[in-house]
């Protein structure tokens, strides 16, 4: 089965090259592909993209003509790429590609159809984040849980594996950051076997370009009635 990395990138010129080069040696033994997704960067980050990525077909590259949002990138490269599975990969490097591998398995050996990362599962070194940030993720995992009637421990962690099929079935609205309840509701709809596994974390600040923030939070809140109870 063939793997699509969908790697949503915003002013992210400093870390997207060494996480490109992690995913090429992790995934090195797989049939894969590499989807980047520049959401309109001003740092240089697309000239350095067009400049190392533009001359293999391992690679597709999409440039946004103006910032959209991570929920709208990822939609982009969902619908770009031809792989029977999806990984999601954020193009900074609090997430370490190794820790898709054992995520991939579980999707290949037919074991699960949807696999959720969890930094609170105790898989790896996990940075101790600011309290208001693991309260918000709590309430927001709680939640969700809640109207899916899934257990999930941390639904706003960036890695999820899951098949083309599956969320081709899927409608994606949302732009920004409330692609991450959207996506966990909607699937969790379609009946599939949900697994979560933990991960490492190496987490970074809003001074080292952290861009989540908290209206993103309330804006998850939002999406989670949207799309369980009005949907």
């Amino acid at each position: 089965m063939k793997i699509s990395i969908v790697v949503p990138c915003y002013n992210e010129i400093n870390t997207i090259g060494t996480i490109i080069d992690r995913i090429n040696n992790v995934f090195s033994k797989y049939d894969y592909e590499i989807i980047i997704i520049d959401d309109h960067s001003n740092d240089g980050s697309k000239e350095f993209i067009i400049k190392n990525f533009s001359e293999t077909k391992k690679y597709s590259l999409i440039f946004n003509d103006k910032n959209y949002g991570k929920g709208h990138s990822l939609n982009l490269g969902f619908q770009k790429a031809t792989g029977d599975i999806i990984c999601i990969q954020d193009a900074d490097l609090e997430y370490d590609p190794h820790d898709l591998l054992p995520m991939v398995k579980l999707i290949l050996e037919d074991k699960a159809d949807v696999v959720f990362g969890s930094r609170f599962r105790g898989n790896g070194p996990v940075m101790a984040s600011f309290f208001v940030n693991r309260f918000a993720n709590f309430i927001i995992s709680v939640l969700t849980n809640i109207f899916s009637n899934l257990s999930l421990t941390d639904i706003e962690c960036c890695y999820k594996v899951f098949k083309k099929k599956d969320i081709n079935q899927i409608v994606i609205e949302e732009k920004r950051f409330g692609i991450e309840p959207e996506l966990t509701i909607k699937l969790s709809k379609l009946k599939l076997r949900i697994f979560e596994m933990g991960i490492s974390y190496f987490g970074r600040s809003k001074e080292e370009g952290k861009k989540i923030g908290v209206k993103d939070g309330f804006r998850a809140i939002y999406c989670i009635f949207k799309y369980s109870i009005f949907r």
